[in-house]
C-alpha cells in the first residue's frame, strides 16, 4: 500500500510547513490526487488519518482533488479525458498516440492552520 508512504511524506511537508509559520495546529489539508498515480482516494483518507496522529494535522479535515486522466491525441490534435487511467486509447478515435498530460503524484494544494 503505497498510500501510507505518500501520507508520510505529505504529513512531513506540512508539518514543516505548519512549523515555519508557527501553527498551534493544521485544521484542513487539500491534496491533488494524480489521475495517473494508482492511489485510492478511501485508502489515502484511512492513512492520513492514521499518520496524522499526535501531530499538529492529527484531526484536520482532508480535501481529496481526484484529476482527470488528460491526454494529448495526436491524431485529433487535441486535449481528451479518458474514462478510466486503466484504458490509454482516445475516447473519440480510439489512437494510442497520446501524451499523457495528467500528474502522476500527490501535491498538496492548500493548507489551513491555527497560529498559536
Amino acid at each position: 500500500m503505497h498510500e501510507l508512504t505518500l501520507c508520510q511524506q505529505a504529513l512531513a511537508v506540512i508539518e514543516e510547513q505548519a512549523r515555519l509559520r508557527q501553527a498551534a495546529r493544521v485544521t484542513q489539508v487539500w491534496l491533488r490526487v494524480g489521475a495517473f498515480s494508482c492511489v485510492e482516494s478511501s485508502a489515502l483518507q484511512f492513512c492520513f488519518e492514521l499518520v496524522c496522529r499526535e501531530t499538529l494535522a492529527e484531526g484536520c479535515t482532508l480535501h481529496i482533488d481526484e484529476q482527470q486522466a488528460e491526454c494529448w491525441c495526436h491524431r485529433c490534435q487535441r486535449y481528451v479525458n479518458l474514462l478510466t487511467h486503466r484504458v490509454r486509447r482516445c475516447p473519440d478515435c480510439n489512437s494510442d498516440d497520446l501524451r499523457i498530460v495528467a500528474d502522476e503524484g500527490l501535491q498538496i494544494t492548500r493548507l489551513e492552520i491555527e497560529e498559536e
